[in-house]
């Protein structure tokens, strides 16, 4: 292990009461120096009572505000320019960082790498499935059968400062368009096989491909593709989601993740 490696963690939250202390005690509980763990939490300005299970780990936060924001994009940039690590991991505040994480990153750190690309388990409380997801190492232009995984994604500082941002005018994939953007940049990934997060079903990965189209769209275009090209990516993301559909309504969901997600070990 590297042991001069700074890990940022951003969560971003709004009324997250329900799940944000088990997010917390996730990151807060790593096996990795606390000198060496900056905590940023941005809150959109919750009245649910998750500033009150904030403010009791205050103090060991690297940095912390509450205010309302434009978006999860303008979200993630505030996290992002807050934090003073080498490398950064988004962790939602509906999601866990699992032990031994920031160990593994920091074992695999390299001065040449701008991205760590890690395994996510997948869980459904509701029904109990759990599965893994393995990262994609490439993000072409017409993003087809792409794993994102940005809870599993370690992006260094300089990586950001290079490309820049999460578009703003991203709703759903904004992690997505990023990784797009810095992979046809010439950035170098990493693979690191080692489970580091855990991601739970729901919220906006839920939404409708309607509620999508802009943002599959946009992750062509703002790669050089045209308007034909996001069209077509447009339709062949639609056509596919109507056949899970189809799929979901004989056999289940859980049916659907455990043809997409590897069984964990």
């Amino acid at each position: 292990m590297n042991p001069e490696i700074v890990i940022s963690v951003v969560t971003i939250c709004y009324n997250s009461a329900a799940t944000i202390e088990e997010t917390i005690q996730s990151v807060l509980g790593q096996d990795y120096p606390p000198k060496l763990i900056d905590y940023v939490i941005i809150d959109g300005g919750s009245t649910d009572g998750t500033l009150d299970i904030i403010s009791r780990y205050r103090q060991q936060l690297g940095y912390f505000v509450s205010e309302p924001d434009r978006g999860i994009s303008d979200a993630f940039n505030k996290g992002v320019a807050a934090a003073s690590g080498d490398v950064i991991v988004i962790i939602n505040s509906d999601d866990v960082l699992l032990p031994g994480a920031m160990r593994a990153v920091a074992e695999a750190y390299d001065p040449d790498t701008d991205i760590y690309r890690c395994n996510v388990i997948i869980r459904n409380k509701e029904t109990g499935f759990v599965g893994r997801d393995t990262p994609s190492m490439r993000f072409p232009l017409m993003p087809f059968f792409v794993n994102v995984d940005h809870q599993g994604t370690f992006v260094t500082k300089a990586c950001y400062e290079r490309f820049g941002n999460y578009d703003i005018n991203f709703r759903y994939m904004m992690d997505h368009d990023f990784l797009a953007r810095c992979y046809q940049g010439g950035a170098r990934f990493k693979r690191v096989d080692y489970d580091v997060a855990e991601f739970r079903l729901g919220g906006v990965s839920v939404a409708s491909i309607h509620d999508k189209k802009y943002d599959i769209r946009h992750i062509v275009i703002n790669q050089g593709g045209s308007t034909l090209q996001a069209n077509l990516c447009y339709a062949w993301f639609w056509s596919f989601d109507a056949v899970k559909r189809v799929f979901i309504r004989c056999f289940g969901l859980d049916a659907l993740k455990r043809i997409h997600y590897a069984k964990p070990k």
